[in-house]
């Protein structure tokens, strides 16, 4: 069995979360008292796992807007990639799931021929 690496989940603070979603610190404090999002207490400060903060701010269209008006959304067309030379390759994309999709489906094993 391969040993894969353990996923090392990306946190930040309070400050960095309300300037990449587009909200105040305040926003971002209310939703850590209402349990809202998933953190820890690292020297007094707050760390927010961002996969919660993700999902939190897709849960209400007001926030989701925000994010594409005012947070990292509104950056997203800047940065696409224009030239096919960079673009990733359609066909190599499908090859990389359908490997991915057959490595993580259980092998069923047959019965025996009698």
């Amino acid at each position: 069995m391969e040993k894969t690496a353990p996923v090392i989940p990306i946190r930040v603070s309070v400050s960095e979360a309300s300037r990449l979603f587009g909200v105040s610190t305040k926003t971002i404090r209310q939703a850590i008292k209402n349990n809202g999002l998933v953190y820890i207490v690292s020297r007094g400060r707050y760390k927010i796992n961002f996969e919660s903060l993700l999902s939190w701010s897709q849960n209400s269209t007001r926030r989701a807007n925000q994010f594409k008006q005012q947070g990292l959304g509104q950056y997203v067309e800047k940065w696409r990639i224009r030239t096919k030379k960079f673009s990733p390759n359609q066909e190599l994309v499908k090859q990389i799931v359908e490997s991915k999709n057959k490595q993580q489906s259980p092998v069923k094993d047959s019965p025996p021929d009698t």
